[in-house]
């Protein structure tokens, strides 16, 4: 009698240990990294980073995974919600990390203007969130204009030369000055719109400058253009709010506060420094937006 092989189903395979990773998690994990490098791109108006959102917060393993991702590209996780989507800013030495030296190249190949467009951004921050309770509060929308920030830099030049004077310093400042007083004269002295035959406001203005600053910050999603009076006139994100409470520990951003000029768009803000103690939850080694000048 012929024996014959029992020949069978092939068993199934075995399924994934609990919280292993697959090539599709991988995937989707990278995919919501993507989302949060388009800064522009809002969660409520795609359905799928808006289920990729949901799945970060509710898949602790997914959560984890995306996190490794954007570690791995040198970005660090600011928030990951709704009104941010997955918010990310570039650590010093990640190939996303933008530096004040090659922006403001772009701009002009005067070495002084980069400390121009860094004070520009820093006044820019201030006039946003001039309160340290306005950073702290998710719902506030923080708004600017061109003109505004010009005309309160111009301001803290003002206050900067009248400390300098008590001082008796009448020169140019010493090598070891705070970051603030290498500027302020070269932007008192600049004009603030310059002239053009066909009255253009030229680049290397002040004006010019904070121009360029909020066009930067619009295009990155940092800022929503509302209007053209005063310049232009913008309004803040939630993006942009987390990238300043990070800002918010940096000793130019304090130096500037601590001059105590009053934003001269609104009056109702006080610029005062925050309290030490304050705890505005800030994510460490984040820049706004430049990491070096």
């Amino acid at each position: 009698m012929t024996d014959y092989a029992e020949w069978s189903e092939p068993e199934p395979a075995a399924a994934p240990a609990s919280g292993a990773v697959t090539p599709a998690d991988a995937a989707d994990a990278a995919r919501l990294v993507a989302f949060g490098l388009q800064p522009k791109l809002q969660p409520a108006r795609d359905q799928e980073y808006a289920d990729l959102l949901r799945r970060y917060r509710e898949d602790p393993p997914f959560a984890r995974l995306a996190d490794a991702v954007a570690t791995g590209l040198g970005l660090i996780v600011l928030e990951v919600s709704p009104r941010a989507g997955m918010a990310v800013t570039a650590a010093e030495d990640s190939v996303f990390a933008v530096r004040m030296g090659d922006y403001a190249r772009r701009t002009s190949a005067d070495g002084g203007d980069r400390f121009l467009h860094g004070l520009a951004h820093l006044a820019v921050a201030v006039m946003a969130f001039p309160r340290p309770e306005d950073l702290a509060d998710d719902g506030y929308i923080g708004r600017v204009t061109v003109n505004g920030v010009d005309a309160f830099v111009r301001q803290a030049c003002h206050r900067l030369e009248e400390r300098a004077a008590e001082q008796g310093e009448n020169t140019d400042p010493a090598s070891d000055a705070p970051g603030l007083e290498t500027a302020w004269r070269i932007w008192a002295r600049r004009s603030a719109t310059g002239a053009t035959k066909d009255a253009r406001r030229l680049a290397g203005s002040t004006t010019g400058i904070v121009a360029k600053a909020v066009t930067f910050l619009t295009d990155s999603g940092f800022l929503q253009r509302t209007g053209d009076d005063n310049g232009g006139t913008y309004r803040t994100t939630a993006r942009y709010q987390l990238q300043v409470r990070d800002l918010a520990g940096s000793a130019a951003l304090a130096e500037l506060l601590e001059l105590g000029v009053v934003p001269v768009t609104d009056g109702t803000p006080t610029l005062l420094p925050a309290d030490s103690g304050e705890d505005l939850d800030l994510v460490a080694d984040a820049g706004l937006p430049f990491h070096s000048l």
